[in-house]
């Protein structure tokens, strides 16, 4: 197995979580949109690094490793560059709180429409972005 076999064994999952996005967006599951989402592209980013050669470190936010290892991307991953790193940022900090909540969150009554929606189109774009690398190989 080569990390390339491993990117695109992460495509294949990403896939299939951004169509459960919309049947948990569809239910009004809103705290797990804001999970799932950030799983996606947690998985997409990391793939999208593995591609390039570069193993990824197992934290949940690799954003600054894109930005480090720009050059090695084509040239439609590197004018997306920072917008994936900051969506990468943005669900990190989402990611525990939509799961477990605290004692002031509870995140099934927290979240909104808006929230996921934003999530959803955040994953898309994650999504649509590496798609061309993955499709053709």
């Amino acid at each position: 197995m080569t990390n390339s076999d491993l990117a695109k064994s992460y495509f294949i999952k990403i896939k299939t979580r951004l169509k459960v996005l919309y049947i948990l967006f569809e239910d009004k599951d809103y705290s797990d949109v804001v999970r799932e989402s950030q799983e996606l592209v947690e998985l997409a980013l990391k793939g999208l690094l593995r591609y390039a050669g570069i193993e990824p470190p197992k934290i949940h936010d690799v954003g600054n490793l894109l930005i480090e290892y720009k050059d090695r991307f084509d040239l439609n991953i590197q004018k997306n560059v920072e917008t994936l790193a900051t969506i990468s940022k943005r669900l990190r900090k989402e990611r525990e709180l939509s799961f477990y909540g605290d004692i002031d969150f509870i995140p099934t009554e927290s979240y909104t429409e808006e929230d996921a929606k934003k999530c959803i189109e955040d994953a898309e774009f994650v999504y649509n972005t590496i798609k061309h690398i993955f499709e053709n190989t």
